[in-house]
């Protein structure tokens, strides 16, 4: 069964392989052609430094707010994490409302006699807008090892006669080194196959190309997007590998970490980290809510700030169904196989797992494309074509890795122990995994679930090829919006999908792990 589960989630990816063979592309005149390698470097260059970016920004706010004096870094552990909340397309969005004539920034700016504006479109505003919303990946993984590292390192190396800056160079950054990279590897795979934000920034791009040649061009369309997928598969084998190491290294829970003073450059710190944050989270919020209340207020229907609220009713409906469905369909499929692979370890359910893994790996517009030729060119699911049930398909193969984390998770937290005991009280096997083993999973399995909703509403390029005609969800609203140049309601339907994705969250995921 795991195996059969694993060979769908590899499917898209199988699939490009064969099409690549049936339209005879010639991979190496697609590869090495100047139209390729262009946005080919574009999308290397973009991603790398990403990653460079997120890993200075993840890994000093990390250590900032875990293990110094900062002024109420227990707030800002808090708020370090919330960006992903932010699809990079809305960050996109804010962006190019903020410096548009007439924005937040100009009347800001105007009262000091700055009227021109530099241009935010291209490299520059695509690497701002991922960093911002990608450095929580590594932010993450770097404060809980900083949270776990033992006093005692840094205080040998303290009584040695070291300086702080030598005590992080030599000691605290060798200790979280995997965890800094695993993080660069993630925020590396999620710039690399972004499509909304370099969309709407203009800025030429893999995905850019596919999506333009996914109908006029299939052999180039399904030749990028084995390039594009090879890329992604080889940065996700090198992130489980660092993952592994990663566990292997022991971990010393402590109580307390070690407080470094930041002594005079405390205001500073403080000041840095307020700004940064400001931009990533009041920042977009501003913008997004200024160019709302203009369209909200606006006495004409001026171009640009005519807003409809009731238009977004039927896309927020949308969204929510899209989102919960899917994240309860990927908890049920993947479960399986976070079950073999925790509970047997066995080499089937690893290659079971890695072919799930796969499915992250590549990017939405591939997994789309892959769906929509498959469906088309199989007589007996023709119709499924532009259909709900295909589109959380679509949604599942893509998200359905990040489940089955957290299902692995849940699955260790049902102890074997518990279910041999209600084993030798003559419970049968599905009554001690509904009643013993599948309580105790629940919070996982929901945090899981929360991933997976989050990610399906924020989903772009699988949503603009895949959706039934008329089902439109916010993310589809905003990219219409936005590039129509409708910045007011694009605006307001991006506050809309950020306060439903809270909502949601907090409805689904948080209040019942709380109850648990």
């Amino acid at each position: 069964m795991v195996v059969a589960i694993g060979l769908l989630f590899l499917s898209p990816f199988a699939y490009v392989l064969w099409r690549n063979v049936d339209l005879g592309a010639d991979l190496g005149e697609i590869i090495w052609d100047a139209d390729t390698l262009h946005p080919l470097r574009r999308s290397l260059s973009l991603a790398s430094t990403v990653a460079l970016s997120s890993v200075v920004v993840g890994t000093g706010l990390a250590w900032l707010t875990i293990r110094t004096d900062l002024p109420g870094r227990r707030i800002w552990r808090v708020l370090a994490p919330l960006p992903l909340v932010f699809p990079s397309f809305v960050g996109a969005t804010a962006l190019l409302a903020g410096f548009a004539t007439g924005g937040l920034i100009e009347e800001l700016l105007s009262p000091f006699g700055i009227d021109a504006l530099p241009s935010v479109r291209g490299y520059r505003g695509a690497w701002l807008v991922l960093t911002l919303f990608t450095y929580p990946y590594v932010y993450l993984p770097v404060a809980a090892r900083l949270s776990s590292l033992p006093p005692s390192l840094e205080e040998s190396a303290r009584i040695l006669g070291r300086s702080p800056w030598s005590v992080f160079r030599t000691v605290v950054l060798p200790q979280t080194s995997p965890a800094i990279w695993a993080g660069a590897l993630l925020v590396f795979l999620y710039a690399i196959s972004d499509f909304g934000a370099v969309a709407l920034l203009g800025y030429d791009t893999l995905t850019e190309q596919i999506y333009a040649d996914r109908l006029f061009n299939q052999p180039r369309a399904m030749g990028l997007s084995l390039v594009l997928g090879g890329v992604a598969l080889v940065v996700v084998m090198m992130e489980r590998s660092l993952d592994r190491r990663r566990q292997q290294i022991e971990v010393t829970r402590v109580r307390e970490s070690l407080l470094v003073g930041l002594g005079r450059w405390k205001p500073v710190a403080w000041l840095a980290v307020a700004a940064f944050l400001g931009a990533a989270l009041i920042g977009p919020l501003a913008v997004l809510g200024f160019w709302t209340w203009r369209g909200l207020t606006a006495d004409v229907e001026t171009i640009g700030l005519s807003t409809d609220l009731g238009s977004l009713v039927g896309p927020a409906v949308n969204s929510a169904q899209a989102g919960l469905l899917t994240a309860a369909v990927a908890v049920v499929v993947v479960l399986p196989v976070a079950w073999a692979t925790a509970r047997h370890r066995s080499r089937v359910a690893g290659a079971a797992n890695a072919m799930v893994v796969a499915g992250f790996a590549l990017p939405g517009v591939v997994i789309a494309l892959s769906l929509v030729f498959w469906v088309i060119d199989t007589p007996l699911i023709s119709t499924w074509y532009q259909t709900l049930p295909l589109l959380i398909v679509a949604y599942v193969l893509h998200f359905g890795a990040q489940a089955t984390r957290a299902a692995r998770v849940a699955v260790d937290a049902a102890p074997r122990r518990m279910s041999d005991v209600a084993a030798t009280l003559g419970a049968s096997r599905t009554r001690r995994f509904v009643s013993v083993e599948l309580p105790l999973m629940t919070p996982g399995l929901l945090a899981g679930a929360g991933l997976v909703m989050l990610s399906t509403m924020k989903e772009l390029p699988a949503t603009l090829l895949l959706a039934p005609i008329g089902f439109d969800t916010l993310a589809t609203e905003i990219w219409n919006a936005g590039d129509s140049g409708a910045l007011a309601q694009s605006s307001l339907a991006s506050l809309v999908l950020v306060a439903l994705s809270a909502v949601l969250t907090w409805a689904v995921v948080l209040r019942r792990i709380e109850n648990y």
